[in-house]
C-alpha cells in the first residue's frame, strides 16, 4: 500500500489520477496514523515551502516523516515534496525537514552567485528535458534519457553533495531535477503530469524498483 500525504498544497488529484491509471493501492491521509503500515510514501506539493512546514508541524507530519526516513521504506517527493526534504529554504526563510543536506534558493540567487544573467523567466513554467548524472536513479529505467518532462517552480535544490544527483535539466544552470539518497528519492519536475515518461516513474516507484 502506497500513502499520500495530504498537507492541503495541492497537485494531489493528478497524482491520484496517475496512481489509478496505474491500477496502484493507495491511501491519502491528512493524519500521519494513517499511513504507518503503508510500504511506500508520496510527499507531493504546490505552492510556498514555509507554509507547508507550519502544515507539517500542525498535523505532525514533521516528525513523521523524519521517522519514515530513518526505514529502508521508500519515499517519493515531487515538486514542493522534493524541496522540503533538504535542510533549509529562501522561500519564506524556513528551516525544512533536514532529510538530505542542503538548500532551496531562488533561481537569481543561484545565477547571482554565479555570475551569469540569463533572460529567462521566473518561475520556469514548460517542459525540459533530462540529462542524466552519477549512475541515474532507479525510478528512470526505461526512460531515455533527454526525455521531456515539465516543471512548474520558482525555486531550485541546491545539494551540498552533487553526487546525489541523478537528473538535471538546464535553465540557465545545471537545475537538480531527480535527487536520490538513500531510501528518498525526489523529483522537481511533475511526473504525473509528464506523459509516458513521468508514467513510467510512477510505475517503476509502485513497482519497487
Amino acid at each position: 500500500m502506497i500513502g499520500i500525504v495530504d498537507y492541503n498544497a495541492g497537485n494531489i488529484k493528478s497524482v491520484e489520477r496517475a496512481l489509478l491509471s496505474l491500477g496502484a493501492d493507495f491511501v491519502l491521509s491528512k493524519k500521519p496514523s494513517d499511513l504507518e503500515k503503508c510500504e511506500k510514501l508520496i510527499v507531493p506539493g504546490v505552492g510556498e515551502a514555509k507554509y507547508a512546514m507550519e502544515q507539517f508541524r500542525l498535523t505532525g507530519f514533521d516528525s513523521f516523516l523524519k521517522d519514515w526516513a530513518q526505514t529502508e521504506k521508500p519515499m517519493l517527493g515531487i515538486c514542493l515534496g522534493s524541496q522540503v526534504v533538504f535542510e533549509h529554504s529562501e522561500e519564506g526563510d524556513v528551516d525544512c525537514l533536514g532529510l538530505i543536506k542542503g538548500e532551496i534558493k531562488l533561481f537569481n540567487t543561484v545565477w547571482k552567485e554565479e555570475g551569469k544573467e540569463p533572460a529567462l523567466k521566473v518561475p520556469q513554467i514548460g517542459w525540459n528535458d533530462l540529462n542524466f548524472s552519477n549512475g541515474g536513479s532507479r525510478l528512470l529505467e526505461g526512460v531515455k534519457e533527454h526525455s521531456d518532462f515539465y516543471f512548474v517552480h520558482s525555486y531550485l535544490i541546491v545539494p551540498e553533495d552533487r553526487t546525489v544527483v541523478k537528473a538535471w535539466v538546464d535553465y540557465g544552470t545545471q537545475v537538480p531535477a531527480c535527487v536520490e539518497c538513500g531510501n528518498i528519492t525526489v523529483f522537481q519536475c511533475h511526473p504525473e503530469k509528464s506523459g509516458k515518461c513521468g508514467l513510467r516513474v510512477l510505475k517503476n516507484f509502485v513497482d519497487g524498483r
